[in-house]
């Protein structure tokens, strides 16, 4: 089995791959003419083809985005502040004293390039704005810092359950516990165990993924005792106490850093994609629906008026096939006739054994009509017989091909990110290669239902 190191760079140059082949085939629908020939496809899919090309620059680039969310006074400033070993954000004591994202590089250990984005309270004025603001910076992020800094809000476990949601890692950092006694800590650890999983049925949080803190540790009264016998009392500050935070995180990066950001990347370009696709299906819905139609009346005939059961199985399918790579063409999505059949496959037995059954019906009827058509010149009543089975059989044909029609719009939503280098397929591949001690490993389970 490959190194760590070794397949991290797999999984970044896979990620390249994907995106570079989804790049190329919107390069190619604008070279030949389907994006000019219809301007207002091409202005609808702009934002997402710049997503696309943002996120293989950012892959590129090799920078890990690291972003902190919490709610206001949590010390989300500070904690970051912490691990530059500076004060560079501002940080105090009015609440909602970061109003903007503010981002700074910061390069732990002298090798990985990060990038540390500090975000506003997700529960200052303005709500809704902020919302949106926070979910674009979570789309970013590689790696999400949640802080919380005593019990735990409904407020705080609602936004937390959102970010678990963004399909992101989570690292939960519990600030100011120099505020807590020892004997409190064990308490607070199991406590954000269980709340950090989301939900009742999800398993505890790894120990990575909690971290206990002091941003910005409470001023202690220190005795001072002179050599005159004097006694007086001052002030003093201890320092940041983040030093297990900070090895945490270069322990994910050094073990997955690499996986992170090629998985980032991915999710990022499997919703960009799946956003083109559903621009594109919203705008032609009216051509597909003709088209569907077309072809269920066309393979509804043909299989009425063909007397060999066999050729209406055989040219059943084959018009199928064609439905989907019509509608794919439609669409502009990339499609071969290897995809194509991928898609009919898993459209019949997606249905609940419905269509296939539906086949076996045909083929039955089928065969009664082919005997009735051998036979028709000996006995005139079997024309009767021959027209029955054939309507029966158009009837269920043309079903079919509806049905199958319906279907395929649904998968071809999802653009091209199927296929060898699809978005969804390399996130599989990635997640199913993942160790069982890695971060990325808890997203699998948790994502598992989804790719």
């Amino acid at each position: 089995m490959a190194t760590s190191r070794n397949l991290q760079e797999t999984h970044l140059n896979r990620a390249r791959a994907s995106l570079r082949q989804a790049l190329s085939w919107y390069g190619y629908l604008r070279k030949s003419g389907q994006l000019s020939s219809n301007p207002e496809l091409a202005g609808l899919m702009k934002p997402e083809l710049e997503t696309l090309n943002s996120t293989l620059n950012k892959l590129d680039s090799n920078i890990i985005r690291i972003a902190a969310f919490g709610l206001v006074s949590r010390g989300k400033s500070a904690v970051l502040n912490a691990l530059l070993g500076e004060k560079i954000l501002q940080t105090g004591p009015l609440n909602g004293v970061t109003q903007w994202p503010r981002s700074v590089r910061w390069q732990p250990g002298g090798k990985v390039l990060v990038e540390l984005i500090d975000t506003p309270g997700l529960d200052e004025i303005e709500g809704e704005s902020r919302a949106d603001m926070a979910r674009e910076v979570v789309h970013q992020a590689d790696l999400i810092l949640f802080v919380v800094s005593g019990d735990i809000t409904r407020t705080e476990y609602q936004a937390l359950l959102s970010l678990r949601e963004a399909q992101k890692p989570l690292i939960l950092v519990f600030n100011k516990i120099d505020l807590y006694p020892d004997t409190d800590q064990g308490a607070i650890y199991q406590n954000l165990q269980q709340l950090g999983a989301g939900h009742s049925q999800a398993k505890p949080l790894l120990p990575d993924e909690i971290v206990m803190v002091a941003a910005e540790p409470a001023p202690m009264e220190v005795r001072v005792e002179w050599p005159d016998g004097r006694v007086s009392y001052e002030w003093e500050t201890p320092p940041p106490q983040v030093d297990e935070l900070k090895q945490t995180i270069l322990n994910i990066l050094n073990r997955e850093g690499r996986s992170l950001l090629a998985l980032n990347a991915l999710i990022q370009a499997r919703d960009a994609e799946a956003a083109i696709a559903q621009k594109t299906i919203d705008l032609r819905e009216q051509e597909a629906e003709n088209i569907i139609w077309q072809f269920t009346k066309y393979k509804a005939l043909a299989v009425m008026l063909n007397p060999i059961a066999f050729l209406d199985i055989l040219g059943g399918t084959v018009a199928d096939l064609a439905l989907i790579r019509a509608l794919a063409r439609l669409y502009g999505l990339p499609m071969t006739s290897y995809e194509a059949g991928k898609i009919l496959k898993t459209i019949l037995f997606s249905s609940g054994g419905l269509l296939l059954g539906e086949l076996g019906s045909s083929f039955l009827l089928g065969l009664g009509k082919s005997t009735a058509a051998i036979t028709s010149g000996d006995n005139p009543s079997n024309i009767t017989a021959f027209a029955g089975s054939a309507i029966a059989q158009a009837g269920i044909a043309g079903y079919g091909a509806y049905s199958v029609g319906k279907a395929a719009q649904v998968y071809l939503e999802k653009g091209c990110t199927w296929g060898q280098l699809g978005a969804s397929s390399v996130i599989q591949e990635i997640l199913s290669q993942v160790d069982q001690n890695t971060i990325l490993y808890r997203l699998r389970q948790e994502l598992g239902l989804k790719f």
